[in-house]
């Protein structure tokens, strides 16, 4: 017992830098009292002293504002930051290493008995407000961003944002590798409008970016006829089209890729605690 309560202090001190020392942690996370009360609670559930094991589970709510059923399995190290509104369904199955922020709810969408909550694999992180329903896996080291609502399942590695969540490419696989194409209109137009650049993370936008490509495409085509009609020696095409740069979106906030490269550091980490 003293050695996974060793665990869970070392794990606060890895993954929260606001921990200064030992005797706070121990005494001012709500989220490791909640874990270590539903140890208690999970021993009596799976004893068969169902009443005392919500009686307990209840208590702890109201002592951390955290909600674990005694029937859900916690893994080691799970650290809940903040904590306070998440609630944890009775099948929910959480391994080692997962991090869950403030008003997480790992809930189910089904009243039928069985599994109906999640499992989370190893080193999952849920950030703040989010959502995550069903009988489904958010695999290893995945993400799930804030306020997301999550009803399907997540590779390994992968993220997932929005409502309904959905699936960010993996980190190893850049958007340049993904369509060079559309990272080479990135680079001579010199920003990121409508996620051409290769490092944004949205999805509505990465379709924008579709239809931008497409319009590039067409504009290449309507050109080259144009050439040939003029060769012809007919009369069209004459006026050219202005090119847009990164100036013809000043009013909309968006800046050069550059100058926004060099503010933000290479990569924005994932920070699920905002």
């Amino acid at each position: 017992m003293f050695s996974r309560i060793k665990d869970d202090i070392q794990g606060v001190f890895h993954r929260d830098p606001a921990a200064r020392n030992t005797f706070e942690v121990l005494t001012n996370y709500p989220g490791l009292h909640a874990v270590w009360l539903h140890r208690a609670s999970h021993a009596l559930w799976r004893a068969n002293w169902k009443w005392l094991a919500r009686t307990l589970s209840t208590f702890s709510r109201w002592l951390t504002g955290i909600e674990i059923h005694p029937g859900a399995t916690l893994g080691r190290r799970v650290f809940i930051d903040h904590g306070m509104g998440v609630v944890i369904g009775e099948t929910a199955d959480i391994g080692d290493d997962v991090t869950l922020y403030h008003g997480v709810t790992l809930g189910g969408t089904s009243w039928k008995a069985g599994k109906r909550h999640p499992t989370l694999k190893q080193g999952a992180v849920v950030g703040a407000g989010a959502k995550v329903l069903g009988p489904i896996t958010i695999g290893e080291n995945a993400k799930v961003g804030s306020n997301s609502v999550v009803v399907k399942d997540i590779p390994d590695g992968a993220t997932a944002v929005g409502i309904p969540g959905r699936i960010i490419i993996n980190k190893q696989q850049s958007q340049a590798e993904v369509n060079p194409k559309r990272d080479k209109i990135a680079r001579k137009y010199g920003f990121d409008a409508y996620a051409v650049a290769p490092d944004n993370p949205d999805p509505v936008a990465n379709a924008m970016g579709i239809m931008l490509e497409h319009m590039h495409q067409m504009d290449t085509k309507v050109e080259e006829m144009c050439k040939v009609i003029q060769a012809l020696g007919g009369d069209v095409c004459t006026d050219n089209l202005h090119n847009l740069t990164a100036e013809d979106f000043a009013d909309t906030g968006i800046e050069l890729a550059e100058k926004q490269q060099n503010a933000k550091g290479d990569h924005q980490s994932f920070d699920p605690s905002i």
